[in-house]
């Protein structure tokens, strides 16, 4: 398959959506950013990578995140974490309150702010510095240690905290967060805030594609069937109340973030990120989903 063909015919193809979308304005620094940029990279498991366009430019991948600490505290606790957060999708904006006060503080899954943040909260119980074994994990998933966090990005990210904030007082109020929720959001809002490439973003997902084991050095981060329950997880969850368009327009597991970043993969075969800081509605970059529904039309490969 002739990869580097198919994202430049992509290329070409989107130009006009590149300028449509809207920009994250919650977080101000990311209202500043220009939405005129669009950044696709493929990494396949037999060491080849293709890119173009804006895929070198370092971006806040926000959301995505969340895949990454996921993947930690798994690591480490295995089937426990799910005993304090839930596996089904949402239905509901990312940082809702009315659907955690139904039930009870138990956040309905790991991708949706709340969920999130119940993840980060048991990853601080588990590291003694989590801020650095983020970004050493990051680091180590991509093979490239010049990863770092966007100091601007998660200064914004804290001043602009106020609902997630109400979101993490109110699960301490059912014992499900169990440090202090100031402590809680500085790793949160430095988890977001990491910097990264399209082309970064698509090595850092070779790990799912090659079932839990991370093609740079060899290890395994997850077994076999945690690194299936992941995928499976990001497909049903991870682009909030749009979860189930994408599975049905582009039939990869994956995950967004407000920044305007998408990385997805096909087991077995190559990793995808996708950046374009314009948003649709539902908060997943507008270019970027048509972007990866056309790679998988184009190559004939999802999970389907």
């Amino acid at each position: 398959m002739d990869y580097q063909n198919v994202i430049d015919r992509i290329h070409g193809q989107l130009g006009d959506l590149w300028k449509q979308g809207r920009v994250a304005d919650y977080i101000p620094v990311l209202a500043k950013i220009d939405p005129r940029q669009f950044g696709m990279a493929v990494a396949t498991l037999d060491g080849c990578e293709y890119r173009c366009g804006d895929a070198q430019v370092c971006f806040s991948i926000q959301s995505i995140s969340k895949v990454f600490t996921l993947a930690m505290v798994v690591q480490r606790l295995g089937d426990d974490i799910w005993k304090s957060v839930g596996r089904e999708p949402s239905g509901n904006p990312f940082n809702s309150l009315v659907q955690l006060e139904y039930e009870q503080g138990m956040p309905r899954n790991p991708f949706i702010n709340a969920g999130a943040m119940v993840v980060t909260d048991r990853l601080i119980s588990l590291y003694p510095h989590p801020k650095d074994a983020i970004i050493e994990f990051v680091r180590g998933i991509c093979g490239n240690d010049d990863i770092y966090y966007d100091k601007e990005i998660a200064r914004s990210e804290w001043l602009n905290a106020d609902r997630n904030m109400a979101l993490a007082y109110f699960m301490k109020s059912f014992g499900n967060i169990v440090n202090d929720v100031d402590t809680l959001l500085d790793v949160y809002c430095h988890q977001c805030a990491i910097s990264m490439s399209s082309v970064d973003l698509a090595r850092a997902f070779l790990f799912l594609s090659n079932r839990g084991v991370n093609p740079f050095d060899g290890t395994r981060i997850l077994t076999v069937s945690q690194a299936k329950r992941l995928g499976a997880l990001m497909l049903t969850c991870g682009f909030y109340d749009e979860s189930g368009d994408f599975a049905f327009r582009v039939g990869l597991p994956g995950k967004s973030g407000v920044g305007g970043g998408i990385a997805a993969y096909i087991p077995g075969s190559l990793a995808v990120a996708v950046w374009s800081p314009g948003l649709d509605r539902h908060g997943n970059s507008l270019a970027g989903m048509a972007a990866l529904e056309q790679f998988t039309t184009d190559i004939g490969n999802s999970i389907f």
